[in-house]
């Protein structure tokens, strides 16, 4: 019998400087995908941001190199090259090579008062992740570089030449070994900076993207972009509710406390769903924390007193709700700090509790303030919430009325869903078809183990124009709710979801798209929890069916059609040919039939390849839908995520609300670069 190995301090392994990061990558930049992989970018930008909050940067420069790279230039003061006194290195090795390093743990005012970046282990992670990375410095007349490898120095600091400029220069090749992917999105980049211009009012932020496949073919110069906003937070309401019917200007305050800097804009809107994002030192909190909670119970206790003040709420009447106070409301909320504790390593929610009473504080005066000063504008606001409070009461009764009618019927589930044996969620798929026709045919394709099909009769309600009240009105809605099993509103439980793969299945038209779309506004604004969780998904059903003789294959795609072809030794432009031939030879055959004659040669018989374009789902039978699109080893569907909540609510906006100009602005901007447009 072998005897179990011995577990001594020789099986303990000790991980020497960066070699933890690049170990355990997920760690320190929470994954190795794209996301990942733009939290290069942050952090380094979030260095020449500390620099730029604490008064000693106005430009900041990123460039998108055609190698891959990315440089970020500040005119800064220069990260320090002079040897530290006890680790007998440059300061500038130290802080690109050692963990927990840097300007932002000193304790005296020389450092940073504030800063982001992650927990001062930015610099160090990027250079651990990096094939390699080269380092500048302009300080005191010269230009200092080191070169590294991942993470490690292939040389000591060196004067270059002489520089008249300050600041730091950091350019970094992400590995391959690492990373899933090496290209990085203009799109994602170009968001993040432009936020951060925002909230660093009066810096500068420029983007260049260098890269060949990048440039549009009539553009000869790379791309570039500049961000600088005098209004701050202000501009950047702003800019949130462009596509949306606004309520007064920005409101905007800002207070210096012993807790830290309170800086708040907000602004009412007439539409219905709210979005608070919130800052610590420039970090985006996306799970909020303190100062979040601060600022809900400072503007919902604001309003009602000045609502009471006014006679706008009776004694009678009950106070309004924190929903309803925050109905229609963008609001930016950011804290600058001096010492950050942030819960998670990637700075998801704020912890330092101790500013939520400074935000609450802040937020109580400033608001009451603004108030007192601005009564005609202070009394929309409040008619804006009294609406919203009555709209929240039809809605719960109609809500009620839902759940009441769900258990009347001992939670009966809606009769025209076909639902699954499975009353496993984590196994059960639910597929939203459109119509009664591709209904028919997903109940008899489906798997009844664990596939349930909810078909909808024509398109759902635009939910971004419609409260709740309206919404639950709706009977495809209400079906869809009851199917789902977690509820809406105040009661929604999504521990209790009856399906963990929620499959959105429309025809591959204009009405199609246009249901889904319908289907994600839903989604996005009630559930969207369920798009957080990964539980939604968009099937994909193949756009032809190609058949040569016995040969059949199906193509997702034109390109997979012309692929199809290729392989068989088709090419397109013959079979449109062949086409144009055979209509002419049945013209000349039926005008010598006419003319009673009769041809001298039968024509040559090939099999011939044909094409069906399925225009919806009801033209597959069962055993076709279910072998394209339905069978969990041959399907292909795509699930939808949301990487950027901001943008996405923009977009929901600018396409689903009630405001027409920024829609047709949209339109018209991306009409080119529309393919195949079937209408």
């Amino acid at each position: 019998m072998a005897t179990a190995k011995q577990y001594t301090a020789e099986n303990i392994q000790v991980l020497e400087g960066l070699e933890p990061v690049r170990k355990r990558p997920g760690m320190y930049i929470g994954s190795t995908d794209q996301r990942g992989l733009h939290h290069l970018v942050y952090e380094i930008v979030d260095n020449a941001i500390d620099e730029a909050m604490g008064g000693h940067a106005s430009l900041i420069t990123v460039i998108l190199h055609d190698d891959g790279s990315v440089s970020v230039e500040d005119n800064g003061r220069g990260i320090p090259v002079d040897i530290h006194p006890k680790l007998k290195k440059s300061a500038l090795e130290i802080v690109l090579t050692t963990l927990h390093a840097g300007g932002k743990f000193g304790g005296d005012d020389s450092g940073y008062k504030v800063s982001g970046g992650l927990h001062g282990v930015g610099s160090s992670v990027v250079n651990a992740l990096s094939a390699k990375m080269h380092a500048e410095v302009y300080l005191d007349g010269k230009t200092w570089i080191q070169d590294y490898e991942r993470g490690k120095p292939l040389a000591t600091v060196k004067a270059k030449g002489e520089s008249k400029k300050t600041g730091t220069l950091i350019r970094f090749w992400p590995d391959k070994q690492i990373f899933d992917t090496l290209e990085f999105s203009l799109v994602t980049i170009m968001n993040r900076l432009r936020q951060q211009a925002y909230l660093t009012r009066g810096i500068t932020v420029a983007l260049l993207d260098e890269r060949e496949q990048r440039i549009e073919e009539d553009q000869k110069q790379p791309r570039l972009y500049r961000f600088h906003f005098e209004g701050g937070i202000a501009a950047y309401v702003s800019h949130l509710n462009e596509s949306r019917d606004v309520i007064g200007q920005p409101i905007w305050f800002e207070k210096e406390t012993d807790d830290g800097y309170v800086e708040v804009a907000l602004q009412y809107t007439q539409s219905f769903q709210e979005m608070v994002t919130t800052f610590a030192n420039n970090i985006h909190t996306t799970e909020g924390g303190h100062h979040l909670t601060g600022f809900k119970a400072a503007i919902t206790r604001t309003i009602n007193a000045y609502a009471r003040s006014q006679s706008l709420l009776k004694e009678k009447d009950e106070n309004l709700s924190a929903d309803d106070v925050r109905e229609g409301l963008t609001a930016i909320v950011s804290v600058r700090l001096k010492e950050p504790q942030f819960e998670g390593q990637t700075k998801s929610k704020l912890g330092n509790a101790e500013m939520k009473t400074a935000v609450e504080t802040v937020v109580n005066e400033k608001l009451a303030e603004y108030f007192e000063e601005h009564p005609g504008e202070a009394k929309n606001v409040v008619a804006k919430c009294l609406l919203a409070a009555r709209a929240r009461l039809a809605a719960r009764a109609a809500r009620d009325s839902v759940i009441r009618k769900g258990a009347l019927e001992g939670m009966t589930l809606p009769g025209k869903l076909a639902d699954c044996s499975s009353r496993d969620p984590s196994e059960c798929e639910l597929f939203i078809v459109e119509g009664d026709s591709a209904g028919g045919s997903a109940k008899q394709g489906r798997n009844r183990e664990f596939q349930a099909i909810l078909p909808l009769r024509g398109k759902i309600l635009n939910v971004e124009q419609a409260r709740l009240d309206r919404m639950l009105g709706n009977n495809e809605i209400k079906a869809l709710i009851i199917a789902l099993g977690v509820g809406i509103g105040e009661v929604k439980d999504l521990s209790k979801l009856r399906y963990h793969r929620v499959v959105i299945m429309t025809d591959a038209d204009v009405d199609g798209a246009h249901i889904r779309t319908l289907l994600l506004t839903l989604f996005f604004r009630y559930f969207p929890e369920l798009v957080e969780g990964g539980f939604i998904y968009i099937a994909q059903p193949p756009l032809y069916k190609i058949q040569r003789g016995k040969e059949m294959a199906y193509a997702y795609t034109d390109d997979e059609k012309s692929k199809t072809l290729k392989q068989w030794g088709v090419v397109e432009k013959d079979m449109q040919e062949q086409e144009e031939t055979e209509e002419a030879e049945e013209t000349d055959e039926m005008k010598a039939l006419t003319k009673g004659s009769k041809k001298k040669e039968e024509p040559k018989k090939t099999a011939r390849v044909n094409i069906q374009r399925y225009k919806g789902l009801g033209e597959m039978n069962p055993e076709q839908l279910w072998d394209t699109t339905m069978n969990p080893e041959s399907r292909s569907m795509m699930r939808v995520t949301m990487d950027d909540a901001e943008l996405a609510d923009a977009t929901f906006s600018t396409l689903m609300g009630s405001e027409v100009a920024p829609r047709r602005k949209f339109i018209q901007s991306r009409a080119k670069s529309v393919k195949n447009l079937d209408i």
